[in-house]
């Protein structure tokens, strides 16, 4: 009687494994990564580029509640969601990073775009850090970017601007992958915006 006791659970485990895997099959999870502006950008140049302008990005700074590999998606003004099976492919913060540096790049007629810390032979002309202050949305709803950045004159030592930014963008679907591709319209923005400032106080020399 004791070894019958025990051999029926052993078999209903035996069983309920295949039941498992097939359920954890059924649900693979997703990755997803911003994407930089699109190629062949035209950059605009008002006066001549001083020789060698090296613009140094960072620190960037991310809230705590974004330091996570999975998505994150608001559903109340105080309550968010992490998706169960949809995650950044790599710390959201370095995709950011990365992100801006080669958006930048592409808008600018600057001669490198470097991110923090800075290394290597590269002498920083001018330095813009960025805060995060929020980055999410809904599905189907919107993307929210609110960022605060300044820039700053590493020669002269001053600061030439700090500003606050807000964006929002649709999201076109209610896929995660619709959400990061708002996301990347959203830094996109961003990036458009920081370039300009650049461009105006940095490379054409103007004051704000």
């Amino acid at each position: 009687m004791l070894y019958k006791f025990h051999k029926i659970p052993i078999i209903a485990v035996a069983l309920l494994l295949p039941a498992l895997a097939a359920c954890t099959g059924s649900a693979p999870t997703r990755f997803y990564l911003l994407n930089p502006l699109e190629g062949g950008v035209q950059k605009v140049q008002k006066k001549a580029v001083p020789a060698r302008a090296t613009i140094g990005i960072g620190p960037v700074s991310f809230p705590a509640y974004l330091d996570r590999q999975q998505m994150v998606t608001r559903v109340g003004d105080n309550e968010l969601h992490l998706a169960g099976f949809d995650e950044w492919a790599e710390p959201l913060k370095d995709n950011f990073t990365r992100v801006l540096v080669e958006n930048l790049s592409r808008l600018l007629p600057a001669d490198t775009v470097i991110v923090f810390p800075f290394r290597g032979p590269e002498t920083v002309d001018w330095q813009i850090s960025v805060e995060i202050i929020r980055l999410d949305g809904s599905l189907a709803g919107e993307v929210l970017l609110n960022a605060r950045w300044s820039i700053y004159d590493r020669k002269k030592g001053h600061l030439l601007l700090t500003k606050k930014s807000a964006f929002s963008h649709p999201v076109d679907g209610p896929e995660y992958g619709d959400l990061a591709a708002a996301h990347g319209r959203a830094v996109e923005a961003l990036s458009r915006e920081m370039g300009r400032a650049i461009q105006t106080l940095c490379l054409d020399g103007e004051t704000p």
